[in-house]
């Protein structure tokens, strides 16, 4: 069985496991710390970022968008629609909750990271700009939420669910349309909730 090195509050750990588990595909789940720079990370991936698929043949896979798409292949399309344009909505969406979570954990490492006097607040702003543009867009027109979906949905889901729990209180202000989609999410599809960051 292919093992997963993940952490549970990695947004783009969640959307993995939220495609593995959709595309019904086994793997063993194995956290990690990254700051502790465990051995078994850094050879499957020397950049020592998660997640990582491990393959039973000692291959490894990583960056969550190569996840997904191995995941998919795997499954016969169970994450991507084999219409070109369909998939390219789904890829395009994938990439945008991706972004949103790269801008929301360069704020949590610029604070983490820094001392107090050292952390530079226009920067936390640009990011933070970009994060609320793209979620006033996203909340005009939510996407869909059909009896299929795609790895672009759960992408959303875990970036919200990252938004969540490092920035609770400040994203939802006037974004009524997004918070009900992913409460309808979790009800819809309510065994992929597990794997929301936490």
């Amino acid at each position: 069985m292919p093992k997963l090195l993940y952490a549970s509050s990695s947004p783009y750990s969640s959307k993995v496991r939220m495609a593995a588990a959709y595309a019904g595909i086994a793997v063993d789940l194995v956290p990690v710390k990254t700051e502790d720079k465990p051995s078994e990370l850094i050879s499957a991936n020397p950049l020592g970022k998660i997640p990582v698929l491990v393959l039973e043949d000692g291959r490894s896979i990583h960056d969550s968008r190569a996840i997904t798409q191995h995941l998919n292949r795997l499954s016969k399309n169970a994450l991507f629609p084999r219409n070109p344009d369909k998939r390219l909505e789904a890829e395009v969406l994938e990439a945008l909750a991706d972004g949103i979570c790269d801008c929301a954990l360069s704020m949590v490492y610029e604070r983490r990271m820094r001392p107090d006097t050292m952390v530079y607040q226009p920067w936390l702003d640009r990011q933070w700009a970009k994060i609320t543009t793209a979620l006033d867009l996203l909340n005009v027109n939510p996407p869909k939420l059909p009896k299929k979906i795609t790895a672009g949905q759960m992408a959303l889901r875990a970036a919200l669910g990252y938004l969540s729990l490092r920035f609770g209180g400040q994203w939802e202000k006037g974004r009524g349309r997004l918070t009900r989609w992913a409460a309808r999410f979790d009800e819809k599809y309510p065994e992929l909730k597990g794997c929301v960051p936490g």
